[in-house]
């Protein structure tokens, strides 16, 4: 179990949502490596669970996440920042974004850094209108590490983010959303409200051809060709109950009762 000052990540289930919560809001939810292992072998976790959606908090008031902690990578050698702390980061990052379960960030107040990237990764992102978002590594000496660069750009384009990286821009979650950055941005009072009724509108979805759009939602935009991968994820889909149980309960008029089979 990790100690306080080392940090944890705990997965809490209900129904099908699960919450995955990074716990170090005295530390303002900073990374450190034992929290990165404990969000890696969580989201293998979810991946092999029967969740349908999953969210992704931070605890506090304070912070959604800061980014890395500065304590824990400020005395790395070249090496050991090359091949262990950006390496891990990725590779966790990566984990999130893959899952086939769509996911969602709930950001309020600080997201910074590592902090972002961490949001950047999850499917959705669901702002307070009070966050303050930014990259501000530069101002380190240093550079984004865990894809940052890339994903930044996907959302919002070049300018805006070299806007955040190399001018250092705060922004709050209302431009955040009208870059295209935030999915939703809501007073900070409706931030739970919000994501209920996000996570309860995916989740009324028939499980298995939720997670094969996401899959193929992904595969366009990394250019694989629809007409390849669509005809096989049909064939998939049509092979479950829950497409027989879509198309009954909507003859019937009623709503359907999907059960992820």
């Amino acid at each position: 179990m990790n100690t306080p000052e080392q940090g944890a990540v705990q997965l809490q289930s209900d129904g099908p949502v699960a919450t995955v919560m990074l716990y170090r809001a005295a530390k303002l939810n900073a990374l450190t490596p034992e929290m990165l292992d404990q969000l890696e072998a969580i989201l293998v976790e979810v991946a092999a669970s029967e969740a349908v959606v999953v969210l992704l908090r931070g605890a506090g008031e304070k912070a959604f996440c800061v980014g890395a902690d500065i304590n824990r990578f400020s005395g790395l050698s070249a090496v050991q920042m090359w091949r262990d702390w950006t390496a891990r980061g990725h590779r966790v990052f990566d984990t999130l974004a893959r899952l086939r379960q769509p996911t969602v960030a709930v950001v309020h107040g600080n997201a910074f850094g590592g902090g972002l990237e961490l949001a950047l990764a999850a499917d959705f992102r669901v702002i307070a209108d009070d966050a303050s978002l930014g990259m501000p590594e530069v101002g380190l000496g240093t550079v984004a590490g865990w894809g940052g660069t890339e994903r930044l750009v996907e959302l919002v384009g070049r300018s805006r983010a070299k806007e955040l990286s190399l001018a250092r821009r705060t922004i709050d979650g209302a431009t955040a959303l009208e870059w295209g950055l935030a999915t939703r941005c809501v007073p900070a009072t409706a931030l739970d409200d919000a994501v209920a009724e996000l996570a309860e509108a995916i989740a009324a979805g028939a499980p298995i051809a939720v997670q094969l759009t996401k899959q193929l939602i992904d595969a366009a935009a990394d250019g694989a060709p629809s007409r390849t991968l669509e005809p096989l994820a049909a064939a998939l889909a049509a092979s479950t109950s829950d497409m027989e149980e879509g198309i009954a309960a909507f003859r019937a008029r009623r709503p359907p009762n999907f059960q992820g089979s």
